[in-house]
């Protein structure tokens, strides 16, 4: 039985600062809120050595943002495989789920949540799946500050299209250009720039290494 194990190391560098004029605030989940990188990965892995696939630290990393669906598109293109996108995009978020109880929080960004939690009106925005993106904050205990989570099953165009923020906003009753993002991805940002919304890229803010072994 194959088993591998993924070595993490998160380093606060600074705190994130938000602007006093904004209104609202939007997280993304997966890499922002929680430390969820190395569980996707290992994830993947599993999935993908069905296929001979060597799923590196450096690949994944070039799919960040990708909802599971979209990834499994990229790596049929990349490596010639013809993996059913849907099914094996359900069968890693199965696998997920299997092992999301060893995700951590970003404190970094979970020191915001706790500042302006009742204060201004918060929001997750997510490529994720509904049901796994509330279980990920029950996990971190993290749900009881949010009401509103726009997923990737909430909207036609995932990111770096703008829907996804833009509903989060809309649903916040809040005018997109108050709005401050907070993302991990370069596609989160694209999405809150294309949105008319200000972001931060929490990466600035804190380091992370992952390294695999068997």
């Amino acid at each position: 039985m194959l088993i591998l194990h993924v070595n993490i190391d998160l380093f606060i560098l600074k705190k994130i600062k938000i602007d006093p004029k904004v209104k609202a605030l939007i997280f993304d989940l997966d890499g922002t809120l929680a430390d969820t990188m190395p569980v996707h990965f290992i994830a993947y892995k599993h999935i993908l050595a069905e296929y001979g696939i060597e799923f590196t630290p450096e690949l994944f990393k070039t799919l960040a943002g990708i909802p599971a669906v979209g990834t499994i598109e990229k790596l049929n293109e990349i490596f010639g495989t013809k993996m059913h996108p849907e099914e094996i995009g359900h069968l890693k978020e199965r696998e997920y789920e299997k092992i999301m109880e060893r995700m951590k929080p970003v404190e970094p960004v979970i020191e915001l949540v706790e500042k302006y939690h009742g204060k201004i009106p918060m929001s997750v925005g997510t490529g994720g799946y509904k049901r796994l993106a509330w279980k990920s904050l029950e996990i971190l205990d993290l749900k009881k500050y949010f009401e509103i989570l726009v997923s990737n099953e909430d909207v036609i165009y995932p990111k770096p299209h703008p829907e996804t923020f833009l509903k989060c906003a809309e649903l916040m009753g809040v005018e997109p250009q108050f709005c401050h993002v907070l993302e991990d991805g370069a596609l989160g940002i694209q999405a809150a720039t294309a949105a008319g919304m200000t972001s931060t890229l929490v990466t600035d803010y804190y380091r992370v290494t992952i390294g695999d072994g068997v």
